[in-house]
């Protein structure tokens, strides 16, 4: 560790690292139920149609279920996780808080309290299987949460008889639980490390093995695009609002979090890049707020709506600004992503390509270790590669982006590799 260990860093307990990590799913609670009373909008309905729908690529919750049922919803699913860690006493680090950002960002597309639950059961039972304590696997079921969409696709895209759609949904889901964990190790492998989102190129492979599957028994599973497209700039602004929490709170921990931020820096990002070990949970605060004004202003400043799909992208950095991701590393495959999108002619306001660049960010590794050119690169094949690789999962794997970055850097590494031992 790089950091000293000042008497505020000591002073905060599991306790409170759950409290901080409490205020996301608290707040947005609060806010989906005010927002929902002051808007007429019926709650109960909203989350309703959240629940009962299939949630593949790109449904945006906003628009199904309304503002406040969605973020109900995300506050159901913060909620449920974060006992999760109260209940198996899990140490809150990097990649926990990592995970807790993802899930709950992807509860405004994609993921339900209803959808993720077979997945956790085939988690438990895989545990029970092998002999296991569940938290040591927790982690790697949270993520692969990812593949919720083909529990509700299942479930309700009208392929089997009510009833047994139910029972189809739930087996399917809880097989895929079941077999995510020894698959995800093994895919580490193929991108090295370099490949901040582990599990979301599992999550692509598994993905298109069941769509394949599906469409050999003609059920076929296309990518939709349902999207909110109003600015709702109080979200943007309790967004805002949050992100500055969160930098608060670093500061009240470590109060030379602005003066060591730099530390931060000096780092590469790739697995395994824990900022709470390495830094302190001061600056890894103060990291984590700061990427979410980043990438909330760039949003706005590139004239993108902050809709669902929008929000989840903000999010993951956020949570991965404690496990890999800082602004020096994130840039380059930033701009390789918004000049791959000049070259070829992208709308840059569009939700597509701003969840890209956001998303991008999953390979920031590779500009960390190999430097801003190669980083830019990246990005360039990474915009190329997201908006192709969809269609062969049929979009029930929502870290489309995971899967992408998975196949860039398992392209990219091996070539710089040989360039580098023929120097």
């Amino acid at each position: 560790m790089i950091y000293s260990n000042s008497y505020e860093e000591k002073e905060l307990q599991k306790e409170g690292k759950q409290l901080i990590l409490s205020v996301f799913p608290l707040v947005f609670m609060v806010f989906g139920i005010i927002y929902g009373i002051a808007t007429h909008e019926n709650l109960l309905e909203g989350l309703m149609a959240i629940l009962f729908s299939p949630t593949t690529l790109l449904t945006d919750f906003l628009k199904v279920g309304g503002v406040g049922a969605t973020f109900v919803n995300a506050a159901l699913v913060g909620i449920f996780n974060i006992y999760l860690l109260r209940r198996f006493e899990m140490r809150i680090n990097g990649l926990l808080i990592a995970a807790i950002f993802t899930v709950i960002g992807f509860s405004f597309f994609g993921k339900n309290i209803l959808n993720i639950m077979p997945i956790y059961l085939g988690g438990y039972l895989y545990a029970r299987r092998q002999g296991i304590a569940m938290k040591n696997i927790i982690l790697i079921i949270m993520f692969s949460t990812a593949l919720a969409p083909i529990v509700s696709e299942i479930t309700f895209g009208g392929y089997f008889d009510k009833g047994f759609n139910y029972f189809m949904g739930a087996l399917i889901g809880t097989l895929i639980g079941f077999i995510i964990v020894p698959l995800s190790s093994h895919m580490l492998k193929f991108h090295d490390g370099y490949n901040l989102y582990n599990i979301g190129f599992t999550a692509g492979i598994v993905g298109t093995v069941f769509t394949s599957l599906l469409r050999n028994f003609k059920m076929h599973i296309a990518p939709v695009n349902i999207l909110d497209t109003n600015q709702h700039m109080t979200i943007v602004i309790m967004l805002y609002l949050l992100f500055a929490y969160l930098v608060l709170m670093g500061y009240r921990v470590n109060n030379r979090g602005f003066e060591e931020y730099k530390n931060i820096l000096k780092y590469r990002g790739r697995t395994i890049t824990d900022f709470t070990e390495l830094v302190g949970y001061g600056i890894t605060f103060i990291n984590m707020g700061l990427l979410g004004i980043l990438s909330t202003t760039l949003v706005l400043l590139l004239g993108g709506i902050v809709n669902g799909p929008v929000i989840a992208g903000i999010l993951t950095i956020v949570g991965f600004g404690a496990f890999g991701k800082h602004p020096k590393n994130c840039l380059p495959i930033v701009l390789g992503v918004l000049l791959g999108g000049f070259i070829f002619g992208y709308d840059f306001t569009s939700t597509g390509f701003i969840i890209s660049i956001l998303f991008s960010t999953t390979i920031a590794p590779i500009a960390g270790s190999f430097g801003p050119i190669i980083g830019i690169i990246a990005g360039i094949l990474h915009l190329t590669l997201v908006t192709n690789v969809g269609v062969i999962h049929g979009g029930i794997n929502l870290y489309n982006n995971g899967f992408a970055g998975g196949l860039v850097a398992g392209f990219l590494i091996p070539i710089i590799d040989a360039f580098k031992k023929g120097e």
